[in-house]
């Protein structure tokens, strides 16, 4: 089967290759999630399972090579991704939670990251340099798969910004432990502690906060009142693409940058419109994403590190677990985001495969080689199962039941003229209209099963 599909694209001129190849990888991935669909999982499941059928380890309508040429995407998606995340940080909202917040992140961040480290070099006997960047990287938590189904049941409440802001300041953390770990295995390497090491990373990560922060307020200016809604589309992505490609330039993540543009933004203009706006327009991008981390996996690598990679999986998930359960114990958070909140910590990605390739750079190619496809190879199983714990928790925490039962409450308000939007308005059909609009995340989230 492979061989005739390799024999079918082979005369294929590359332009036609990707067109063909991105249409299938659109194609595949709303057909898998009819599937996840039937088994009460979120859309992120179906793309990555898609990429999988998809991709060289098992159909390979999709060549390995262009697979490799399609890590733009990643940074793409990471930008709407952390762009969205931004408007969670409202100076309100964080002085109710900052504290709490920093707590519940940094116990959940450093304690997968020191269990994983324990696990991999006392346990499973690592090299000690894999050991400690495996740990570094542990600490991360992959935004986009949360935000995802976060956006597909219309999910709102405390915990659901408690859980955003906690995944945005995680990669803050991660950033920080890694340069630290990064630095301590080029030590041992050389011999000798690079203060440029450590201090390298971290300066440039500043200056593009900063650079992220300019641009919210430039955005800002340029969305007048006056400006048409498709021209505060284009503006927007314009800017988000230039922010992701002047981070590419230093090797930065644009995750950091984009999450203090979006924060920036929506401090200053209010404009929530903006958010939905995007959010209609990046689903492509994003099934596109998820389907090529879905075709990156490799299945033959999840064979070659044996337990060591199934203790990486496991122990991380714990640390995770445990970390946000203490953190929100210890800060007296609500029981019920006490309970699932670490639940929602699960997926790893983007930021994690970003780091696993600066690591790889930093092992010998036998040591590298083992550190990459273990972080690739879980980080998909991550995803995989990310989303499915995301929704239990979300579920399960209330933040998806409060609108079925508030929907009833709402549209009764609405209809009969209590809410000032529809008091004030004398004409029919634009009351109707005002209607149908603010009910339209109510009645999604109850719709969205059925689609």
């Amino acid at each position: 089967m492979r061989t005739m599909i390799q024999t079918i694209l082979a005369p294929l001129s590359t332009e036609t290759l990707v067109l063909l190849c991105l249409a299938v990888m659109l194609i595949g991935g709303f057909l898998l999630t009819r599937v996840t669909k039937r088994l009460r999982l979120p859309n992120v499941s179906g793309y990555i399972l898609a990429g999988i059928l998809i991709g060289p380890s098992v159909l390979g309508l999709v060549p390995a090579e262009l697979v490799a040429d399609m890590g733009f995407l990643s940074d793409i998606a990471l930008a709407f991704i952390a762009f969205g995340v931004g408007r969670f940080f409202r100076a309100k909202t964080l002085k109710e939670t900052g504290l709490s917040v920093l707590v519940i992140t940094l116990l959940e961040a450093l304690l997968a990251g020191v269990l994983v480290f324990a696990a991999m070099f006392w346990v499973f006997r690592l090299d000690i340099k894999l050991s400690l960047l495996l740990g570094a990287i542990a600490t991360a938590t992959a935004p986009a798969s949360t935000v995802m189904t976060i956006n597909q049941y219309h999910a709102r409440g405390e915990f659901v910004n408690k859980l955003l802001q906690i995944v945005a300041l995680d990669d803050v953390v991660c950033l920080l432990v890694f340069s630290v770990a990064a630095a301590a295995v080029n030590a041992m390497e050389v011999g000798t502690v690079s203060v440029s090491g450590v201090v390298m990373p971290i300066v440039y990560n500043l200056i593009f906060l900063a650079v992220g922060a300019l641009f919210g307020v430039v955005l800002s200016r340029l969305l007048s009142p006056s400006r048409s809604t498709d021209n505060r589309l284009i503006l927007t992505v314009a800017l988000l693409l230039a922010l992701s490609g002047l981070c590419t330039i230093f090797d930065v993540s644009p995750l950091l940058s984009c999450m203090v543009f979006g924060a920036v933004y929506i401090n200053i203009a209010d404009d929530k419109e903006l958010y939905h706006q995007l959010n209609v327009f990046t689903p492509p991008i994003m099934l596109l994403f998820f389907v090529v981390s879905g075709m990156s996996l490799d299945l033959k690598v999840l064979a070659s590190f044996g337990l060591a990679g199934v203790g990486y999986f496991l122990v991380r998930i714990g640390g995770k677990y445990l970390g946000a359960w203490l953190g929100c114990l210890m800060t007296k958070t609500d029981a019920k985001i006490r309970t699932y909140l670490g639940a929602a910590l699960v997926p790893q990605a983007g930021v994690a495969i970003g780091l696993a390739y600066l690591s790889q750079r930093m092992l010998p190619p036998a040591i590298g080689e083992v550190l990459m496809s273990m972080i690739l190879a879980s980080s998909v199983l991550y995803e995989l199962i990310g989303p499915a714990c995301a929704k239990f928790a979300l579920f399960r925490s209330g933040a998806i039941q409060v609108q079925k039962e508030t929907a009833p409450k709402a549209e009764k308000a609405l209809a009969e003229g209590k809410d000032s939007r529809v008091r004030d308005c004398t004409e029919p059909y634009q009351r109707s209209r005002i209607i149908q609009k603010v009910m339209l995340p109510y009645r999604g989230s109850e719709e969205q099963d059925r689609r």
